[in-house]
C-alpha cells in the first residue's frame, strides 16, 4: 500500500500545480486514514467521496447528507477543499457560474482512482453478494406478478415496432439453417477447455429440437455413426450454470455465472446473427417495403462503445440529455419478459428459449431455478438485455408524451438520434426521462442513481465522463504495484498506467513511475504504442537503438509478453469440426492450433529485440 500512497500524493502534487492550490494537508489527511482504516480507505472511502461529488456536480450544490466521514468548513468539506473551492462557492455550497474543469478531474482522478482494483473481497462480502443474487431472483419473480396485462401489451406492441424486421431475419435464418455455432476460449461448467470442446458428447433434448446434433456436433452427416456416442440430456439432467464471483471492486464483486459448453456453443450462433444485421455485416434479405425503418444500429450498440460516448458529451454540453445506468441490470431482465418479446418469431423464440440454462448452482445455496433470462457469462445475455431496455426506453417515452397517440415509425425516427441503448448504459432525452425511468422500474429494473444524470451538466457513459462539454474521464488503477519482475501480471499493469497517466497529462507523475518501473526492467525504450516491447509511449516518437541487418528496420531492446496456450489437441472428427467452423477464409493463424489452444494459464515476459513501432 505504501506505493499506491506515494502515487496519490505524486498525482495531488501535480494536480495541485496544475490548480494553482495546495494538497499539502490533503496528503496528511490520506496517510493518516490509511494508517488507521487500511486499504478499505483508498478502494471504499475516497470512491465514496467521488461519487458524492458527482452527485454534487448533477444537483448544482453541495449537499450536507453527502461526503460522510469527511470534516467540514462552512459549506464544503475540507477535504480536497483547495480544488473544491474552485468548483463551488464554499459559503453556500452552490456550484460556481463557471467552475474549473481541472480541479473537477483532479478530484475525481484523486478520490476514484482505487475504487476498482483488482483484489478479492472479503468472504462476508462474498456471501452476501450470493445471497443478493438469490434475492434477486425473488424480486424477478415478485415483478412477473405484478405486471399488468396493458403493460405487457404495451411492451409487446413497442418491440415489434422497433425490431420487427430485425427479428424477422435472424427467425428466417434460424428456419433455414444459416446459424453457425462458435466455440470460445473461455471457461465452461463441464471445465472443457480450448480444442476440448469440439470434442463436445452432450446435447440436450430442448437443443435437439431447433439445433440437431448432427448438424451442430458432427462435420458434415457422413459421419452420422458418431450420433451413437452423444448423451442426450432430458431438462432435468441438463448441467446447471456455475455461479462464480470475480473482482470488481472491494465493496462487492461482480457475480457471474459460467455456462456449460454446449450452451455456450449454441448461444454464440444466434448472438452471431444478432450482432452481423445490426453491424450491417450480413445483408437484409426482405424487400425494402417489409423493413420496419433503417435507424436500429443508431439506436442500439453490441460492439462499438463510442457513439455513446459522444452522445453523453453532447448531453453533457447543452443539457438536452440524460445518462442512465442500471445496477444488476443482466440479472433483472425477466425470463418471462423475453418470452412476451420474442413470441412472434417462432424458431428464434424457440432457439433463445432452448440455449438458455434453466438452472444455477450458488454457493452456499445449492441449484435454484432461474426466472432471470441470464447472468453475465451467457453470449446471449447482452444483446437481448439491451433490445429490451430500448423497448423499456421508448415505452416510457410514449407514456410521457403529451398526446395519448401510440408511437409510430414517423416518431421512432425522430427520436432515433436521441437515444442510445450499449447493454446498460442508456441514453435518453431529459424531457421524458421521468416517464422512462418509471417505465424501467416498472418491469423490474433498478436504475442506478449515483450513477444516472441529467440535471447538471456532469453526464458518464461506456467508460466516459464529460462536464460541460469536457472530457473529465479519469486513469483507473487495476493492480497492486509489483515488487519483482516475476510478477508478470504487476509489471504489464505498471506500464499500462503509466502510459495512460502519460497521455492524461501527468508527466511529473510519469518521471516517477518511469523510476519505479527501471528498478524492475533494466531497459525500459520508448516506444509506439503498437509496439510489442513494454516501454514508454511518448508524443516525441521512439527510439532507435539499431537497426536489423535482414529486414533494415529500427529495433530496440525491451520486455516483450509470451503466452503460451494450454497443450489441448484435437483430431479427426473434432479437427474436421473445427475447420468447417472456422470463420473467413484465411488460414488458422497459428500452425500448432489444432495441439494448442484455450486462454493461457500463465504469461511471461522475455527480453528481446524488437521493432519499436
Amino acid at each position: 500500500m505504501k506505493s499506491l500512497l506515494l502515487l496519490w500524493s505524486k498525482l495531488a502534487e501535480e494536480s495541485a500545480s496544475r490548480c494553482h492550490c495546495s494538497a499539502t494537508m490533503d496528503i496528511k489527511t490520506v496517510q493518516v486514514r490509511s494508517e488507521h482504516e487500511g486499504f478499505s480507505f483508498l478502494t471504499i472511502t475516497l470512491p465514496t467521496f467521488g461519487k458524492d461529488f458527482e452527485k454534487s456536480l448533477d444537483q448544482g450544490y453541495v449537499d450536507r447528507r453527502l461526503f460522510s466521514g469527511f470534516r467540514w468548513k462552512a459549506g464544503l468539506p475540507l477535504f480536497l477543499g483547495g480544488f473544491l473551492d474552485r468548483v463551488f462557492e464554499r459559503g453556500s455550497g452552490a456550484l460556481l457560474d463557471e467552475p474549473c474543469i481541472d480541479s473537477i478531474l483532479a478530484i475525481r482522478q484523486l478520490s476514484l482512482m482505487f475504487g476498482k482494483i483488482l483484489l478479492p473481497c472479503s468472504d462476508a462480502r462474498e456471501r452476501k453478494a450470493m445471497r443478493d443474487y438469490v434475492k434477486c431472483e425473488q424480486d424477478v419473480r415478485q415483478s412477473d406478478m405484478s405486471l399488468a396485462p396493458i403493460d405487457l401489451e404495451d411492451f409487446r406492441r413497442i418491440g415489434s415496432l422497433l425490431f420487427a424486421s430485425y427479428l424477422t431475419e435472424i427467425d428466417s435464418d434460424i428456419y433455414n439453417g444459416q446459424a453457425v455455432p462458435k466455440h470460445g476460449p473461455g471457461s465452461t461448467a463441464d471445465r472443457l477447455m480450448g480444442n476440448q470442446k469440439y470434442d463436445l458428447r452432450t446435447w440436450t433434448t430442448r437443443l435437439e429440437e431447433i439445433f440437431p446434433a448432427g448438424e451442430f456436433l458432427l462435420p458434415s452427416w457422413s459421419y452420422y455413426s458418431e450420433l451413437d456416442g452423444i448423451n442426450i440430456l432430458e431438462p432435468r439432467e441438463e448441467m446447471p450454470v456455475k455461479v462464480i464471483s470475480v473482482p470488481k471492486t472491494l465493496k462487492t464483486p461482480r457475480i457471474i455465472a459460467v455456462e456449460p459448453s454446449c450452451m455456450q456453443y449454441a448461444q454464440q450462433a444466434v448472438r452471431e446473427l444478432m450482432y452481423d444485421y445490426v453491424s450491417g455485416k450480413r445483408k437484409r434479405k426482405l424487400s425494402r417495403r417489409e423493413l420496419t425503418f433503417p435507424d436500429l444500429k443508431r439506436m442500439i450498440g453490441f460492439e462499438d462503445q463510442s457513439p455513446n460516448q459522444r452522445m453523453a458529451k453532447e448531453g453533457s454540453s447543452n443539457g438536452s440529455l440524460a445518462t442512465l445506468d442500471l445496477s444488476e441490470a443482466s440479472d433483472r431482465v425477466s425470463n418471462q419478459l423475453v418470452r412476451e418479446f420474442l413470441a412472434r418469431w417462432p424458431y428464434l423464440s424457440a432457439a433463445v428459449d432452448a440455449s438458455r440454462s434453466r438452472k444455477a448452482d450458488v454457493p452456499g445455496h445449492g441449484v435454484i431455478r432461474l426466472a432471470k433470462f441470464a447472468s453475465m457469462g451467457s453470449a446471449l445475455c447482452f444483446p437481448i438485455e439491451a433490445m429490451v431496455f430500448l423497448t423499456l426506453v421508448f415505452l416510457g417515452i410514449e407514456r410521457g408524451r403529451e398526446s395519448n397517440a401510440p408511437l409510430s415509425r414517423e416518431d421512432v425516427h425522430h427520436f432515433s438520434r436521441l437515444v442510445r441503448v450499449y447493454g446498460d448504459d442508456i441514453i435518453v432525452p431529459v424531457d421524458y426521462v421521468d416517464t422512462v425511468v418509471q417505465v424501467l422500474q416498472t418491469f423490474g429494473s433498478v436504475v442506478n442513481l449515483s450513477k444516472s444524470f441529467w440535471n447538471g451538466k456532469f453526464r458518464e457513459s461506456c467508460g466516459k465522463e464529460y462536464f460541460d462539454g469536457h472530457d473529465v474521464s479519469i486513469v483507473k488503477v487495476r493492480n497492486e504495484f509489483p515488487q519483482r519482475r516475476q510478477d508478470v501480471t504487476g509489471v504489464i499493469s505498471i506500464v499500462e498506467l503509466r502510459n495512460q497517466l502519460y497521455f492524461a497529462g501527468y508527466w511529473s507523475t510519469c518521471k516517477w513511475l518511469d523510476n519505479y518501473i527501471r528498478k524492475l526492467l533494466k531497459h525500459f525504450p520508448v516506444v509506439l504504442p503498437s509496439s510489442p516491447v513494454l516501454g514508454r509511449h511518448s508524443f516525441l516518437g521512439y527510439e532507435t537503438q539499431w537497426i536489423d541487418d535482414n529486414l533494415h528496420s529500427p529495433k530496440v531492446k525491451g520486455y516483450v509478453v509470451a503466452a503460451t496456450l494450454p497443450h489441448n489437441s484435437v483430431d479427426g472428427v473434432g479437427a474436421l469440426l473445427k475447420y468447417h467452423l472456422k470463420r473467413g477464409g484465411l488460414p488458422s493463424v497459428a500452425s500448432d492450433h489444432l495441439t494448442r489452444s484455450g486462454r493461457a494459464l500463465t504469461v511471461n515476459i522475455k527480453l528481446r529485440g524488437a521493432s519499436p513501432f
